[in-house]
């Protein structure tokens, strides 16, 4: 039996839903700057397959690395965490 390699997963905010089962997710994390050691906010947008077309804007999501779905897609989401207010 072959063992899958593990696969990057990120927590992320939905920014868009306006194309069919995909998703815009944007990740923020905080990275120290190398020189002057503040903290800098910094954010990285994802194309995510949405399957069933749930998400909505603002929604926290949990995704993950897959296959190449399409030219921009690399990521599906595997879990609404959250939903928007």
């Amino acid at each position: 039996m072959e063992t899958r390699n593990l696969r990057k997963e990120r927590i992320g905010v939905v920014s868009s839903n306006k194309m069919d089962k995909t998703v815009t997710v944007a990740v923020k994390w905080k990275e120290k700057h190398p020189i002057y050691g503040k903290f800098v906010n910094k954010t990285r947008k994802f194309h995510a397959h949405d399957e069933k077309n749930d998400c909505n804007i603002g929604d926290t999501v949990r995704i993950m690395e897959t296959r190449p779905l399409s030219k921009l897609k690399r990521w599906r989401v595997v879990e609404v965490m959250e939903r928007a207010k």
